[in-house]
């Protein structure tokens, strides 16, 4: 940047500026005023840190430019036209504090506002986005400073022309078009908007902008004929109808002519609405849809309308208070020519603008805005004498349920209010969500729960380690966030219940008990968890310990549920009469009798130790009522008989041995050729047994192996036992418990 020392031609800019000011805020601004911001400015320049701007234009003559052009474009308050002279001396040293204490908050807080927004264009933030215009309202605080930034864009456009930076020219012109001009059409400053647009037009397609200026200079004379001969008729016959009236004729900017141009592939000549004529009715306010009615029908009568283009804006006016009746005739010599029609009272309204008839232009409605725009016309139309003084309080809090914050690289994000920075996160991309440990704001270092501000610079930092945990859904507000987290804590806890659920298995495997799923549903309910996922997943990530889950399980299987038929069942409900052949002995009672010839009685087998006729055994009565029949060697029965001993019943074996049962026996010995089918053929000649099945596992020269048979007793059992240990090479042969 250069420096701020004046040249001969800034000074006497200055003031020239100078003077305009003063003439136009004649009795507005005092002598102390002038003497306070000379001294300020003094004090800027004399700090030596003012720069120039990217156009080489110094800064006071860039605020001096600017107070005038908002003179000519409105009736500014003291206030604003201070406000903006001070801002540009800011910058120079001069605080903020230092201008409300000399000039007042109201001052001070259009100055913070015009502050705030230079700060943002120092972001180098793209305004080619929605959110960086929602952003600049939310930095303004007040509208008056909104204003001053529209105008402020219009000294800049007329001052850049023949810039010799054509590419930063033609950014600053798609700029004004983009964001400005329809803020400008919005406030109802449509001569800011018209000259933006053109100059717009101007710096970006010079060509187009000089063909459409020079066809319209050639045929300024004819132009001006014909709008005469359009309205002399008109003239005279509203006068018969003894109406008081205004006839003003205008062409449309050379912008708005280009859009027609490029939407009707059509010529300079043959643009519908080129030329536009507007009457405003002089009436009182009971008179004004009967006149305004009768306006029309003298235009239609004379020349013949195009339906299509009749906007009746009268009988229901326009949501921001638009009150018109449009219509487009077909004039002589065959141009078409739009008509407005509409009385004083509507026309006061739509010059003071604020979004007059900014749908109709094509720029996208906003509910939230359009409401806001409806505030504030109704604050100028209360303020007859000066509206701007209405307006100081009247704070821009339209997006204040919004918050818009930026990354390192200047992209712009938008968020709810109340975001966190784990929002953030989340927003910008689902796995920096999930690894977010915190975040650096405005350069500082944050938590992973801080609320976020409009305008801060927001740096995620993230770790491989870092997982989402249920206590982030209570940090974030977005749905986004929240949703993404809870699909990850899902798939986390379906993970983990994978886990357990193997882990449990497993264990029962070990300690051949049976996972019988309608036993774990009762676990599930009795350790407190909604379903057997979530049961699974505490069990997979140790929440758990297995060991008590086992334990738990072991109460249901021998705790009889109570019923009606089976209330409070106990061992003793089971006593059974001996068999007549065994004969009754005193050791009969409180003993169940099993064996192929016994009914009545509801037990099996247990797996876990597989009993055959003959094993010593014991009875445990299941949940369901069933007894389970356990060798008293079984891997189970001190736990069971320690802990669950009063549901204990003892158990003996009736009649005579005939049923197959099944037993497994575990082998071991050298791995020799052969050495497995003689254990088979010794099986297979064993007319009470049957070979159900062998699993053989070989290492290191030795084999070991589980066979299954099918055998009806003990003594078989033990037969078959020392039949297989004589087998060359087997070393050991056991029963599987």
């Amino acid at each position: 940047m250069e420096t701020t020392l004046y040249t001969p031609a800034e000074r006497l800019s200055v003031r020239k500026s100078y003077r305009l000011l003063l003439r136009y805020l004649d009795g507005q601004i005092s002598r102390r005023d002038v003497s306070s911001i000379k001294a300020l400015g003094e004090k800027a320049a004399q700090s030596g840190t003012m720069q120039r701007d990217r156009f080489g234009i110094h800064p006071v003559n860039a605020a001096m430019d600017t107070a005038v052009a908002l003179c000519e474009s409105m009736s500014p308050d003291r206030n604003m036209v201070i406000a903006v002279i001070l801002s540009a001396i800011t910058p120079g040293g001069v605080t903020e504090e230092l201008i409300e204490k000399e000039w007042g908050t109201d001052i001070g807080k259009i100055v913070r506002g015009l502050d705030k927004v230079a700060s943002l264009y120092s972001r180098g933030a793209s305004v080619e986005s929605d959110n960086f215009r929602k952003l600049l309202l939310t930095f303004a605080e007040d509208i008056r400073v909104i204003i001053i930034m529209i105008v402020d864009r219009l000294r800049l456009m007329r001052a850049i022309n023949h810039h010799p930076a054509e590419k930063l020219v033609r950014d600053i012109a798609n700029e004004a078009n983009y964001l400005y001009a329809p803020l400008a059409h919005r406030l109802g400053l449509y001569a800011v908007k018209s000259e933006l647009e053109d100059m717009s037009l101007k710096y970006s397609n010079r060509d187009i902008y000089t063909r459409i200026a020079h066809d319209l200079n050639q045929t300024k004379a004819k132009r001006d004929a014909y709008i005469a001969e359009f309205i002399a008729p008109i003239k005279a016959k509203l006068q018969a109808e003894g109406l008081r009236f205004e006839i003003k004729g205008r062409t449309k900017s050379i912008y708005s002519i280009w859009n027609k141009m490029k939407k009707q592939h059509n010529t300079v000549e043959d643009i519908y609405d080129l030329f536009a004529i507007r009457i405003v009715i002089d009436c009182p306010p009971e008179r004004e849809k009967p006149e305004c009615w009768l306006a029309y029908s003298v235009v239609t009568d004379m020349y013949r309308p195009n339906p299509g283009r009749l906007k009746d804006w009268l009988s229901i006016p326009k949501s921001n208070g638009y009150e018109s009746l449009h219509i487009t005739v077909y004039g002589p010599e065959g141009r078409w020519v739009e008509v407005q029609i509409r009385t004083r009272r509507m026309d006061a309204i739509a010059e003071k603008g604020l979004a007059a008839h900014w749908k109709y232009k094509g720029i996208k409605s906003e509910s939230s805005l359009d409401t806001w725009m409806n505030n504030v016309r109704d604050i100028l139309e209360a303020g007859r004498n000066s509206p701007m003084e209405l307006m100081r309080n009247f704070k821009m809090d339209i997006y204040s349920r919004e918050v818009f914050v930026f990354t390192p690289r200047g992209d712009l994000y938008k968020l709810p209010q109340g975001a966190t920075l784990l929002d953030f996160a989340f927003h910008v991309h689902t796995k920096v969500g999930c690894q977010c440990v915190g975040g650096r704001v405005n350069g500082k270092h944050r938590k992973i729960n801080y609320r976020l501000n409009s305008g801060d610079t927001v740096e995620v930092l993230t770790s491989p380690a870092q997982e989402p945990n249920r206590d982030w859904l209570s940090i974030v507000v977005t749905s986004k966030a929240r949703n993404k987290i809870r699909t990850v804590l899902k798939e986390n806890e379906n993970k983990s219940a994978d886990i357990g659920k193997e882990i449990l298995q497993r264990r029962f495997k070990n300690r051949k008990l049976e996972l019988e799923e309608a036993v774990i549903s009762k676990v599930v309910t009795k350790m407190g968890y909604k379903d057997a996922t979530a049961f699974y997943s505490a069990l997979g990530s140790g929440e758990l310990e297995i060991n008590h889950i086992v334990d738990v399980y072991l109460e249901f299987t021998v705790r009889p549920e109570k019923t009606e038929e089976n209330n409070g069942i106990s061992a003793s409900t089971y006593t059974l009469q001996t068999p007549p052949e065994e004969g009754n002995t005193a050791d009969s009672e409180d003993v169940i009798v099993i064996g192929d010839n016994i009914k009545g009685i509801n037990y099996r087998l247990a797996r876990c130790c597989n009993p055959i006729y003959g094993d010593d055994v014991f009875g445990f009565i299941s949940a369901e009522g069933v007894i389970k029949i356990h060798r008293c060697d079984c891997p189970n029965a001190s736990h069971i008989r320690n802990k669950y001993g009063y549901r204990v019943i003892r158990t003996r074996w009736s009649g005579k041995a005939g049923a197959e049962f099944p037993a497994a026996l575990r082998v071991v010995g050298k791995d020799d050729i052969g050495i497995v089918t003689n254990i088979t053929s010794i099986i297979n000649k064993e007319k009470s047994v049957s070979l159900r099945g062998i699993s053989i596992d070989s290492n290191d020269g030795l084999f070991q192996g589980v066979i299954t048979v099918g055998i009806s007793d003990t003594s078989a059992l033990n037969q078959l036992i020392r039949k297989i240990e004589t087998v060359k090479g087997v070393k050991n042969v056991q029963r599987s418990k």
